[in-house]
């Protein structure tokens, strides 16, 4: 055999393993699996599957290794499965249903055309930006904001960790969905109060958020659009935002963040940053994270000397980098208004 074959055969069928995956969570069956060991033909009763196709699912989980056959015909959720029960403490089940919906499957598809045009492939198949399809298809709005609401649990400790925000009155999560960063931050701040800014579709699950960390008393939920203004405070977050978006509307968000941080305030935008060369241990993540941002909004990944030229023409100057928050490639990058 050629060299290599089977390493890009992989790849090649990587689209199947993905709607393996998707099937399985959407059909139920980690939740299903979640208390033991169970016979295929009471599984497929209990999440409404035909038996005959059920096994065949099942045996692809058990060579992913998603699923165990702990003996002839019943099957036990493996080690590798558990995050994509909905209960798991660093659940991913939304991110799997996110990345397999056939909004996103399409999207995905139409890459070449991307690649052609420079134009975001979700805008080509869907004849409409990404935020403007979630906001007219509210259970993918869901499934979209619980995804992000899982990857930012996996990096708020971190950030909290990472940054001292000893001497913070106003944080402002700009862009913060359901307030996940913004409660861990919070936590671990306790003289600071905190503003989460988003849309309407974006905090509709920040109470519940709050009110878990009891710190509903210190928080409070704006819904507005941020290029249009932000609210005032001397800490700004951004996670995640800036790489959905071209140069011009980053340029106008910003702006917007220099007229209303306080004197002395500072920005914090949580984002991967793009290394400059590709054999670091990070780039993979950044890489894929980057051809995602092509895929759904024509957004990218930016580097240090793009993020310089970003923040100057927004008003800000960047006075550090943190390296990558442990288990992710997202970095912290510090900014003072200019």
């Amino acid at each position: 055999m050629i060299k290599g074959y089977g390493e890009l055969s992989r790849m090649a069928f990587g689209y199947a393993t993905s709607q393996i995956l998707y099937t399985a969570v959407r059909l139920g069956v980690p939740d299903a699996l979640a208390a033991g060991a169970v016979p295929v033909d009471e599984l497929a009763r209990s999440i409404g599957a035909d038996p005959r196709a059920l096994e065949r699912l099942s045996r692809a989980l058990v060579v992913l290794g998603v699923v165990d056959e702990v003996a002839p015909g019943h099957l036990a959720l493996a080690a590798l499965g558990q995050p994509l029960r909905a209960d798991h403490p660093w659940s991913m089940r939304s991110s799997v249903l996110l990345l397999g919906d056939p909004a996103t499957w399409q999207a995905w598809g139409a890459l070449t055309h991307s690649v052609r045009t420079g134009e975001a492939a979700f805008d080509h198949v869907h004849d409409q930006p990404l935020f403007d399809y979630l906001a007219g298809h509210h259970d993918l709005s869901r499934i979209f904001n619980t995804a992000m609401r899982e990857g930012t649990e996996r990096v708020a400790l971190e950030a909290a960790k990472a940054y001292d925000f000893t001497g913070a009155r106003t944080v402002v999560d700009i862009g913060g969905g359901n307030g996940t960063l913004l409660a861990a931050i919070l936590a671990a701040t306790p003289g600071a109060r905190g503003i989460l800014y988003d849309t309407a579709d974006g905090v509709a699950a920040a109470a519940g958020t709050f009110q878990k960390a009891e710190l509903s008393d210190r928080c409070s939920v704006e819904v507005g659009d941020f290029f249009e203004a932000v609210p005032e405070g001397d800490l700004m977050l951004l996670k995640g935002v800036l790489h959905d978006w071209d140069n011009q509307r980053c340029t106008a968000l910003l702006r917007n963040c220099r007229a209303s941080i306080a004197t002395g305030g500072r920005l914090l935008i949580l984002e991967p940053v793009l290394p400059s060369r590709l054999d670091t241990p990070e780039a993979a993540g950044v890489v894929m994270s980057d051809i995602a941002m092509l895929v759904y909004t024509g957004g990218w990944e930016r580097g240090r000397a793009d993020f310089h030229g970003l923040l100057a023409a927004g008003g800000f100057a960047l006075a550090d980098v943190t390296p990558p928050l442990r288990g992710s490639a997202i970095r912290i990058l510090v900014a003072d208004p200019s």
